[in-house]
């Protein structure tokens, strides 16, 4: 006899500009933020009864309403006051899942007067998921799409060969990817974030960001790597040494390969200075670094 298991629903991907007019100086915060809820939703499948459904559009409202009420501090706050509300606004609804992401803008500075023209930032997209069941908060921020490139310093060599293995050793390659981050906060209180309630303080979330993704940069181009798997553990491990507040960090980088040309039919020496940038098939090295103590909750895939 069949049987429901793990069920979810909500809005995916609503997309919220809020926009603060602080005289002639303007601010803009641009997210995508999808909620997932779950609880006592079982007669909805089995039976058809909405009795205990929350319409998925009133998310979609709710997401509008607080952007007003409440502003954007940061995803991490936002997706914080969102997640309460659904769960603690409704007796069959026991967990909310919001995931955030968030899209920069850049003011463009100009010798005149005005101050509310933007440009979108062409690097990275900011990511945040916070999940509340009603007692613990779990809260994962991270990014995607964040671009980086050494030109020297990295080495590839002394790896395994077999029958199929065409790859050369070298001894100085170009290291490109891009870089996909989730770090989990060891914070879980049960209060608002706030510290007045007795509850823990929440992290300072813009700070983290920030701070988390200086780290990041900073390991890989530091590192003189033999690998991509050496030049991922140390950034993984820069944010863990540096960051106090951050407990397991996830990271997904993708080899962007780039080959050396032969440019000797055309009577041309490359001495390392003429690539092709391939974009397919790519290397996928993927790894989690944790915090003595602590066990993994970020999922692997």
């Amino acid at each position: 006899m069949p049987t429901l298991g793990q069920n979810q629903y909500g809005k995916a991907e609503t997309r919220v500009v809020r926009i603060v007019r602080d005289g002639a100086v303007h601010h803009i915060k641009d997210l995508n933020v999808s909620v997932a809820l779950s609880g006592d939703m079982d007669e909805v499948h089995l039976s058809g009864s909405n009795a205990n459904v929350l319409p998925t559009d009133t998310t979609k409202n709710t997401v509008y309403a607080f952007a007003k009420e409440h502003g954007i501090a940061s995803p991490e706050q936002f997706g914080i006051l969102l997640a309460r509300h659904f769960v603690t606004g409704q007796d069959a609804i026991h967990t909310a899942r919001i995931r955030i992401e968030e899209y920069g803008w850049e003011r463009i500075e100009t010798a005149g007067a005005a101050r509310h023209s933007f440009v979108r930032t062409g690097q990275e997209t900011r990511t945040a998921q916070i999940t509340f069941d009603g007692e613990r908060w779990e809260v994962i921020s991270g990014l995607t799409g964040l671009t980086v490139l050494n030109s020297t310093d990295s080495e590839f060599w002394g790896f395994v060969k077999d029958e199929y293995t065409t790859l050369p050793e070298v001894r100085d390659r170009v290291l490109a990817t891009d870089v996909h981050a989730r770090w989990r906060y060891g914070w879980c209180s049960d209060g608002d974030g706030d510290g007045d309630d007795g509850g823990e303080p929440a992290p300072d979330w813009e700070r983290g960001y920030a701070g988390a993704r200086d780290d990041l940069l900073a390991a890989f181009a530091e590192t003189y790597s033999l690998s991509l798997q050496q030049t991922l553990y140390q950034m993984g491990a820069r944010v863990i040494e540096n960051r106090p507040a951050i407990d397991e960090i996830r990271l997904s980088l993708p080899n962007k390969h780039h080959f050396l040309v032969d440019l000797e039919p055309f009577g041309l020496k490359n001495d390392n200075e003429v690539y092709f940038a391939a974009d397919r098939p790519y290397g996928l090295i993927e790894a989690t670094i944790l915090r003595d103590g602590v066990r993994p909750r970020i999922a692997s895939d």
